[in-house]
């Protein structure tokens, strides 16, 4: 692959200086250690609370000639971010239909301190400058509850007065609860699981259209098809079987579903919380981030990584200058690289080079006395352990 000069999607963090670290944690338990959930009551259907509605966001170009099995790679990981990032979240206060009450914004807190709880590698961190957040909240009674997939956030929604998560009802029931979970799993990149493909469902398309076009939800087809009907990419669902109590899908009522047959006459209920498989998903893509290699000038790092994998590098520059960092070799893969301020790393810049002929490749100041952390996520590789990172 060609040496390249492109920058990715994501927005410059022109803002994040040193001296930019408004961000305040969130405390949860320590790392491998399960946040404790609320108890978990029987489900019940819900018909007067609406369903979520993700954006729509169109797919990123890729070329023409790229083969299946390698688009499947890419499209797989695209949205998701790469392991060990900081994900910022802001409440807004203004416009005031915007605002939530403080046990509204709790209840969301809570549920971003589940997710890590499970001990996962990204990291999530509330901050008060919408400029610093990649999630940014509001509270719009009315106006349904949704939020973009993973990096869309960021690649469709880059003004810092947009929202990009919404929450249309009260978060502080256990319906509520799910709902905060619910979006905090599309923010990190996951899909509805009931439009897995691998789910066998087959629709009651005109009862669907019927029921979401009215109250509670008032959708137009268009949503409809993108929220409920459309089956998405089998490559966004990481091979993996239909799990009906995911939190990542909805509840239906009996008769919108036509195979499997029970559900013509029962409901279809997840149970509260998040599934087993919800867990082990998001654990096996977002592990615990262990001790980090150093990268240093002009040594080569061999990426012997599998496709989904990702590597983490500290860099401790020994001089302040511009330094280049790039993959070498026939690969697709997403680098970025961190700053570390105060043990959180920020955003500095990033490179997605996949679905092209190109190669990773970031160009920086950095400074002496600054830790950086570089972090590769590998789409696809033509052979395991042909690429290479290097630093000049």
């Amino acid at each position: 692959m060609a040496r390249k000069a492109k920058t990715t999607s994501k927005r410059k963090a022109a803002s994040k200086s040193r001296a930019s670290t408004k961000s305040k944690s969130y405390k949860t338990k320590t790392a491998g250690s399960r946040v404790k959930a609320p108890s978990k009551a029987a489900p019940v259907y819900r018909e007067d609370v609406g369903s979520c509605a993700v954006p729509e966001a169109p797919l990123r170009a890729i070329d023409a000639n790229v083969d299946p099995f390698r688009l499947s790679l890419i499209r797989s990981i695209e949205k998701k971010w790469v392991n060990g990032t900081v994900l910022n979240y802001f409440f807004f206060k203004r416009p005031t239909r915007w605002k939530g009450s403080k046990a509204q914004e709790d209840a969301v807190r809570a549920a971003f301190a589940e997710w890590k709880g499970l001990g996962i590698g990204l990291e999530f961190q509330e901050t008060d400058d919408p400029q610093e957040a990649e999630i940014r909240i509001g509270f719009e009674r009315g106006a349904g509850a949704w939020s973009y997939v993973g990096r869309d956030a960021i690649d469709h929604a880059s003004d810092p007065n947009e929202r990009t998560m919404n929450f249309g009802w009260d978060v502080t029931t256990p319906y509520g609860r799910d709902t905060a979970l619910h979006e905090i799993g599309h923010a990190c990149g996951y899909p509805h699981e009931h439009q897995n493909p691998n789910a066998g469902i087959v629709w009651n398309e005109q009862a669907v259209i019927n029921y979401f076009s009215g109250p509670p939800n008032n959708w137009s087809e268009g949503q409809i098809r993108h929220n409920i009907l459309r089956k998405i990419d089998p490559a966004l669902v990481e091979g993996s079987s239909w799990d009906k109590d995911s939190i990542m899908h909805y509840q239906f009522s009996a008769g919108l579903i036509t195979q499997p047959e029970q559900f013509q006459t029962q409901n279809l209920i997840p149970a509260p919380g998040l599934s087993k498989v919800d867990i082990d998903r998001v654990r096996k893509f977002y592990p615990p981030i262990n001790r980090m290699p150093e990268l240093k000038p002009y040594q080569s790092q061999r990426l012997r990584i599998g496709a989904g994998d990702q590597v983490n590098y500290v860099v401790e520059p020994t001089r302040s200058r511009k330094y280049t960092i790039q993959t070498f070799g026939r690969m697709d893969t997403v680098m970025v690289l961190f700053e570390e301020i105060n043990g959180t790393p920020r955003y500095l810049e990033g490179d997605d080079d996949s679905g092209s002929s190109l190669n990773a490749n970031v160009r920086q100041r950095l400074f002496k006395g600054r830790r950086y952390i570089v972090r590769v996520r590998l789409y696809h590789a033509q052979q395991q352990g042909e690429g290479v990172l290097m630093m000049w």
